[in-house]
């Protein structure tokens, strides 16, 4: 049985056959707060989903291809009865109607939804890749992961918290701050 409530994380009940996953957020096009907000509120509004806690906003310049303006991104931690391939599309549902457009590889977009981890599963198919490729690379994941879930076991037998010890000795870490705005 669900209990549901209109996208106010932590309420609710949660039935059977439910899954931990994490779902990273980014925006860097218009008013980027906005965007996350609305794409939090459709992720909390679908009946098989419950949003649990969201990271803190975090700001971070641009990765791969550069020549635009910094993101603001989050980690949301949600419970799902969906498949991992129903949530996926559910997320792309949404980055279509917030406007998201493919033009560039890591280029600009109002609106980014990525599923991080889906409970300590691991998938590889041509449309899904679990846990996602390059979050261990990435701070603005693993900053705002570790704010929500640091002592969170991976697929891999690391914590959160293990994982951002890495990445944070290697030079490779993008510059990240808090969002004050």
């Amino acid at each position: 049985m669900w209990w549901w409530r209109s996208g106010e994380e932590g309420a609710g009940e949660v039935s059977e056959g439910c899954h931990h996953a994490f779902i990273g957020m980014g925006s860097n096009l218009g008013d980027r707060r906005t965007f996350l907000k609305e794409a939090s509120l459709e992720i909390g509004s679908h009946p098989q989903l419950r949003v649990i806690r969201l990271s803190s906003l975090y700001e971070t310049e641009p990765v791969g291809y550069l020549d635009q303006g910094w993101f603001l991104n989050q980690v949301m931690e949600i419970e799902t009865t969906l498949t991992p391939e129903e949530l996926l599309t559910f997320l792309q549902g949404i980055e279509n109607k917030l406007g998201r457009k493919r033009l560039i590889r890591w280029g600009p977009r109002v609106i980014d939804l990525d599923i991080l981890l889906y409970g300590n599963r691991t998938i590889e198919t041509p449309k899904l890749i679990i846990p996602h490729p390059r979050m261990y690379e990435r701070g603005f994941v693993m900053i705002p992961l570790q704010e929500i879930a640091p002592d969170l076991v991976h697929p891999d037998g690391k914590t959160t918290r293990e994982h951002l010890d890495m990445l944070m000795k290697t030079e490779k870490v993008e510059k990240i701050r808090l969002f004050q705005g």
